[in-house]
């Protein structure tokens, strides 16, 4: 069954965010020093997945061009509307939520990543779903933390994740009658080191560093299988 890792994926963000719900009476500088320790790890899972590029130019400029497409398509807006709508649904008007930056921010950590891709890919390809069931059970204790700090919109972050993952998997079931190896052994690494850049302005995010759009970046990871395509033609 090609979907049962990205299904067991789903399950434990769901668990991870119910539990953290009855861990929300937390006080607020526990929250924080914890936010830290895990704004801290996902910088360092994001250096560990950049050094590994084996062409820093495919990097820079799926970098670049998927900027540009981010910025011309405003996916970071869209995103932060639909976590608002979720919230207008959900919480009464003179109550503060912090809803819509749970649902970025966990859509974010959950779907990208070399993880998300590779296991996919691997659930797939060849049926094997350890990489995707090791990756759900990190994805439960960071849903645990992120909803004690961020609230309820962790467990939206699942619908994203899913049809993410899912797809891929699916895709990938059919992948290698339209890919040779070399080339998908290629996109992986740099798709990889693509991605932890991304984890890494997500993990400057959370310790509040700095205020990047990561979600304006999201294209670079499809302009990584576009540039190696042309690169491949010529």
């Amino acid at each position: 069954m090609a979907l049962l890792g990205t299904i067991v994926n789903g399950i434990c963000i769901i668990i991870g965010t119910l539990l953290g719900l009855f861990f929300t009476k937390i006080p607020e500088r526990f929250k924080e020093t914890v936010m830290s320790g895990v704004g801290l790890a996902v910088l360092l899972i994001g250096l560990q997945m950049g050094f590994e590029t084996e062409n820093i130019v495919i990097v820079l400029l799926s970098l670049l061009s998927g900027a540009i497409i981010g910025e011309a398509l405003h996916l970071e807006e869209r995103l932060e509307y639909i976590g608002r709508v979720i919230e207008r649904r959900f919480i009464k008007p003179n109550q503060t939520s912090t809803m819509a930056q749970g649902f970025i921010t966990a859509s974010l950590i959950f779907g990208i990543g070399a993880m998300s891709v590779i296991g996919a890919l691997d659930g797939g390809l060849r049926n094997d779903h350890e990489i995707l069931i090791t990756k759900a059970v990190i994805d439960g204790f960071v849903a645990l933390v992120l909803t004690s700090s961020l609230g309820v919109g962790v467990i939206f972050s699942v619908i994203p994740v899913v049809l993410y993952q899912g797809s891929i998997a699916l895709l990938a079931t059919q992948i290698n009658r339209w890919i040779p190896q070399d080339m998908l052994d290629l996109f992986i690494v740099e798709m990889t080191a693509t991605g932890g850049l991304l984890i890494v302005a997500l993990g400057l995010n959370l310790l509040k560093l700095t205020k990047i759009r990561v979600a304006n970046l999201l294209p670079s990871l499809l302009m990584v299988g576009i540039i190696l395509y042309i690169a491949e033609m010529f």
